[in-house]
């Protein structure tokens, strides 16, 4: 098949040939309609994280038509269409319900596995949904990462109506996502970020407030969903009050950060990360994808523009995700 890939750690994307994807047991093969970019498209060009093998076919986010089947898939059929689920996990480990991501065996499409920035790609049976009825092949590309990660962290941040959910970020997938979903479940929502027009957007859709990420930042907020770390780490810990919850879901300023001990237990605070989500989580904003849940898109390009579009995503000037367009 075509596919965008590296051919080793340090190098750019080349578009080629590489051998095509074979399902195995238990898998289906899909022909990709559109594919979304995250960090990840970045990172795998420094070596952080290494693939474990050459070629690499990037691509975290995929959506397209069930194309083949491995031997004994059950309730599937070629020419059905679907969303994957970024988190591969081995069957056994439905068992675990939500905590499936818990397993040890977990990989990342895209990451430990080829992704979808390709003709072809493999997937487990159990780890695809039915395209959320109603919504574009770009939509459908847009959300398994972003919105299934925010939706783990506002879920066990207890999200609940009139709470307030601070989002760091405002722009990045995960930020965009995490916004837009609690302000559906009914919370009020405030955002940070550098740029005044993202922050002009982040108010044109709902948000109540928008401040700078230098600060200051509100305080007494419920819940912070933060994918930014030691950059912003101290005002958003200052910004919680008592049974306040941090969630986190990245660190793009650094891997580390100070945490102040009495704060965290005088404070009665909690601090949840989470980077993917399970099988469940992934079919309920499916669910929430097909009943209306308005998402973000920055832009859409042809498959043969990715590097323009991880150019766009290295500005960090989106709003939003960035979608790949594959032709049928």
């Amino acid at each position: 098949m075509l596919a965008w890939h590296l051919t080793g750690p340090d190098h750019g994307y080349s578009w080629g040939e590489v051998p095509d994807p074979v399902p195995g047991p238990g898998e289906v093969r899909i022909a990709v309609r559109a594919s979304a970019l995250n960090h990840m498209d970045l990172w795998l060009t420094r070596g952080r994280p290494r693939p474990p093998t050459y070629p690499h076919v990037p691509g975290c986010d995929v959506a397209g038509v069930v194309e083949s089947l491995g031997e004994g898939v059950e309730g599937w059929q070629v020419g059905d269409e679907v969303v994957v689920n970024t988190a591969v996990v081995p069957a056994e480990a439905l068992t675990l319900g939500v905590d499936s991501v818990l397993h040890p065996g977990m990989r990342l499409l895209g990451e430990h596995l080829w992704g979808g920035h390709g003709e072809l790609c493999v997937a487990p049976a159990h780890g695809i949904v039915r395209r959320p009825e109603g919504r574009s092949w770009v939509d459908a590309a847009s959300y398994p990462v972003c919105l299934t990660s925010a939706w783990r962290l506002l879920r066990r941040g207890r999200v609940a109506p009139g709470q307030t959910v601070l989002v760091t970020g405002f722009g990045s997938g995960v930020g965009t996502a995490a916004a837009m979903l609690a302000l559906h479940l009914g919370a009020e929502v405030v955002v940070t970020s550098r740029d005044e027009a993202k922050r002009q957007r982040a108010l044109e859709l709902g948000a109540a407030g928008a401040v700078d990420s230098a600060g200051p930042y509100p305080t007494d907020v419920d819940i912070v969903v933060d994918s930014i770390g030691p950059a912003v780490w101290d005002q958003c810990i200052s910004s919680l009050g008592r049974g306040g919850r941090m969630c986190v879901c990245g660190g793009t300023s650094g891997p580390v950060v100070e945490l102040n001990l009495p704060r965290l237990f005088f404070q009665q605070l909690e601090i949840i990360g989470a980077s993917i989500g399970s099988q469940e989580e992934f079919q309920f904003v499916t669910d929430l994808m097909a009943d209306g849940l308005r998402t973000v898109v920055d832009q859409v390009y042809p498959l043969e523009d990715y590097p323009a579009a991880l150019e766009r995503l290295r500005s960090g000037e989106q709003v939003g995700k960035l979608v790949l367009e594959h032709p049928a």
